[in-house]
Order: structure tokens, then C-alpha cells, then sequence
């Protein structure tokens, strides 16, 4: 035994992602006295600037946006009790087909090699019992999301640790609570086409495939918190706009699939670190 404590590794593209995706978990287990340790791959330069400014339109100033939300990311770690924070700082490569995906210097342009071995040194420094990322997708196509997802497999390959992995994932069932949600919210919302409407079916996974069900209830309201503090980008946080009951009610519940394990602890399991305490 060693007096190490319990750790886990989040990896993630954008500032704003580890609060969407993991901010219960990073929440609850920071509560339970696990060490929780972020790696934010990019600079979020291709977010919204002051207003609203969009990239590429006039007063949109990248650099001044990466600095601005480094700063949100660190008062979202302060409200989740990240115990560190690690930052990559590759540039943002933007949405699929954006011109950000082909500028040198972007994480989307990074050998994934140079990436990995970056993150493999954070591992092995950190030595993690679960990594969490994405799937080989990105849960949604964006380009930096399926980085960061390649660079942490290929950097759990290039380290001697078995920990726990994971990757995030929304079941169907709540893919479907999601729509109906925004078209209540948002009631200019449209019907998305067939083609849309097929690609929203591809986004998660059938509720059975779900392995891991982390109830997060209790710390939804940190979770809207750190949301929130990514005021910059509040226009594209439709979580936001729901107020904290109607979050709390919607995202009490984070889910993923495990795709290593040494444990052997049963699935379905309702914790990450299940086998390892």
C-alpha cells in the first residue's frame, strides 16, 4: 500500500469542456479527497470574444481571447477544487472546416507523437488511477476534441501505468431529454433536417452500452457554477439559460464508457474508481 493519494486525470480540448463533460465528477471525487487533475489541451482562442465577437470578424483579437479564458478555466477549477491544472497550450483549431484546422501551431496540426509524449510526462508525474477523455470522435467531430483523444491513448502507450480509462459518452436517453429540453427552452429552435436528424442519432450510445453511471447529483449546482464561469462563452452554453434547478434535475448524472481496466469490477458500476477502494 502507499500513502499516494487516489488520482484522476481529465483530459480535455477547450477551456469550458472539463465543466460540460466532467464537472460532477471532478466535483465529487475532489469532495471525497481524491486528487483531481485537469490537462487542458488548447488555448480556446477560437471562442467568442468581448460581446459576442465571432473569429474572424472585426475586434475578434485571439490572443486576447486565450488569455481571457485561461483565466475562466482557472476560476471553473477553483469552483470544481481541481487540486492541478496542466495546460498544453496548443492553439485552438477551431470547428470542423474552420481555417484555425490548417494553421501551423494548432493542435489539430500537432503530431500526435509530440502531443503524447507531453501528456506522458504529465502521467507519469501524476501516475493516475483513472484518465478520462473522449472517444475516437470526440463525442461530437470536433477536431480538437479527437486530438486530445488520440494523443492520451497514444500517451497511455508510451507510460507503464494500467489505469482505469474512460471515455465520456451520453446515453440516447438522454440525448432525446436534451432536445426536447432545448426546443422548450429555445422555442425558435427548428426541426433539424434528415440528415441532421441522423447525425444527432450517431452522438452517444444505446443506454445498455453505458458501462459507468456517476450520480452527481449533489454537486450539480458547482458544476452550473463552473459553466458559469465561463461567462465569455455564455452564449453558447445553452445549459445556462435553464437556471441551476432545471441543471441540476438534467445533468445530475455524468456517464461513460471504460475501455481499460485491470480491476475487473463488475459493469454496470457506479463509480469510477470501483476495484481501486
Amino acid at each position: 500500500m502507499t500513502d499516494r493519494p487516489l488520482t484522476l486525470m481529465a483530459v480535455h480540448a477547450h477551456p469550458d469542456d472539463e465543466a460540460t463533460g466532467t464537472g460532477g465528477i471532478l466535483a465529487r471525487y475532489a469532495a471525497e479527497g481524491i486528487r483531481t487533475v485537469l490537462v487542458t489541451c488548447t488555448d480556446g482562442r477560437c471562442g467568442d470574444g468581448p460581446g459576442g465577437v465571432k473569429p474572424g470578424d472585426p475586434g475578434h483579437d485571439p490572443a486576447a481571447v486565450a488569455s481571457m479564458r485561461r483565466q475562466e478555466l482557472k476560476e471553473s477549477c477553483d469552483v470544481l477544487k481541481v487540486s492541478d491544472l496542466e495546460m498544453l497550450d496548443y492553439a485552438d483549431s477551431g470547428m470542423a472546416g474552420w481555417p484555425g484546422n490548417e494553421a501551423p501551431g494548432s493542435f489539430w496540426q500537432t503530431p500526435v507523437e509530440e502531443g503524447a509524449a507531453r501528456l506522458a510526462e504529465l502521467m507519469r508525474h501524476y501516475r493516475p488511477d483513472v484518465v478520462v477523455t473522449y472517444d475516437e470522435n470526440g463525442f461530437y467531430g470536433h477536431p480538437d476534441h479527437i486530438q486530445a483523444h488520440r494523443i492520451t491513448m497514444a500517451a497511455l502507450e508510451m507510460t507503464p501505468l494500467t489505469p482505469k480509462v474512460y471515455w465520456t459518452t451520453m446515453p440516447h436517453s438522454m440525448m432525446r431529454r436534451f432536445a426536447e429540453t432545448m426546443r422548450e427552452f429555445q422555442g425558435d429552435v427548428p426541426e433539424p433536417d434528415p440528415a441532421e436528424a441522423a447525425a444527432m442519432a450517431e452522438i452517444g450510445l444505446p443506454d445498455d452500452e453505458i458501462t459507468t453511471w456517476v450520480d452527481t447529483t449533489a454537486f450539480s449546482g458547482q458544476k452550473f457554477d463552473a459553466l458559469a464561469a465561463h461567462a465569455s462563452q455564455g452564449e453558447n452554453i445553452f445549459f445556462l439559460r435553464m437556471g441551476k434547478e432545471r441543471f441540476g434535475e438534467l445533468m445530475g448524472m455524468e456517464t461513460f464508457v471504460r475501455v481499460k481496466d485491470t480491476t475487473n469490477a463488475a459493469v454496470p458500476e457506479n463509480d469510477l474508481f470501483a476495484g481501486l477502494r
